[in-house]
């Protein structure tokens, strides 16, 4: 049974970072949210209550970062990429420590708090970081390796989290690499690229537009940055059509990255975005919002249906 990415998140602190005593972790008051909280029960002495006080909580990180420690710093996506982005920029992308940013409850998941607590501008502000590597986890699987990585490698990272429970994607043991996104699927007409918890709704999208005839390659980019450019580039030929979906602002994201990639490239291919657009949402049930803001799986079907005819065109 699949199990909530935020669950999953905090086994894995426990799981690599108990025996490591270079971890330590530090949250905003959230634990119970971010599941944190598993580690301070098994580490509390490695364990850091900041109170509601985001960038001094990642002034604290950059402390323990200077003489060796692999903090990471835990809070809702929406907040560790606002309060605390000046001293992310200061001391994560300008200084280069070793900070872990884990970004909880990322794109509309915190559906009832609304606007003020919906992340949807998160990867665009932290991929603009020099230096700052940026990932989305898509399921339990993919959380547990990210969480894994983040300890073995140096440099600052950013890491988004869903609250709630999707589908898994990957099996126990996937193997994964920084840089290389997952072709979770092969096709011809049409390449979906997400990340995060759209890659489940890609996968569905790709079996109702099969039933239409459309032959769809699903991509799970979850390294948003650095981006699979090869994989990208190879998918426009292959497929001579894109679609970025995300759970995040159309404006600077995946989509933005990708657009960028191709454009470099001189690839000439159609492209379709699927992502809020250029607005903020409103409070609601997550499975509601998804549907009225287009991120769920008709919307995915529609965009990938209208983009794959376009490049049957050229």
């Amino acid at each position: 049974m699949a199990k909530a990415i935020r669950e999953a998140y905090g086994e894995a602190l426990v799981k690599y970072g108990r025996d490591n005593p270079d971890v330590v972790v530090l949250d905003a008051d959230v634990s119970s949210s971010t599941r944190s909280a598993l580690f301070q029960a098994a580490c509390p002495d490695r364990f850091f209550n900041v109170g509601v006080a985001e960038a001094n909580m990642t002034a604290m990180a950059a402390g323990f970062a200077s003489v060796g420690k692999i903090p990471f710093v835990n809070t809702f996506a929406t907040f560790v990429t606002t309060l605390g982005l000046l001293p992310a920029r200061i001391f994560g992308s300008y200084s280069n420590l070793n900070i872990k940013f884990m970004g909880a409850y990322g794109g509309l998941s915190d559906a009832y708090d609304g606007p003020s607590h919906h992340a949807i501008e998160d990867l665009a502000v932290m991929r603009a970081l020099p230096n700052f590597r940026v990932y989305a986890a898509s399921d339990e699987t993919l959380t547990d390796w990210l969480v894994k990585r983040a300890i073995e490698s140096k440099g600052p990272m950013y890491i988004r989290l869903s609250r709630d429970v999707f589908p898994s994607i990957y099996e126990s043991g996937a193997k994964f690499e920084d840089g290389k996104g997952k072709v979770l699927r092969d096709g011809k007409d049409v390449t979906i690229v997400t990340c995060g918890v759209m890659a489940g709704f890609a996968l569905e999208a790709a079996k109702q537009l099969a039933a239409e005839g459309i032959d769809s390659r699903v991509v799970d980019m979850f390294t948003v940055k650095p981006l699979d450019k090869e994989l990208l580039l190879e998918s426009a030929r292959s497929t001579r059509a894109i679609v970025t979906a995300e759970e995040h602002s159309v404006v600077g994201g995946l989509g933005g990255a990708a657009a960028e990639a191709l454009a470099e490239a001189g690839a000439l291919v159609p492209m379709g975005f699927v992502g809020l657009a250029d607005c903020h949402a409103e409070c609601g049930s997550y499975k509601e919002l998804l549907s009225k803001y287009h991120l769920d799986v008709p919307a995915l079907v529609a965009k990938a249906r209208e983009t794959a005819a376009r490049g049957k065109l050229l």
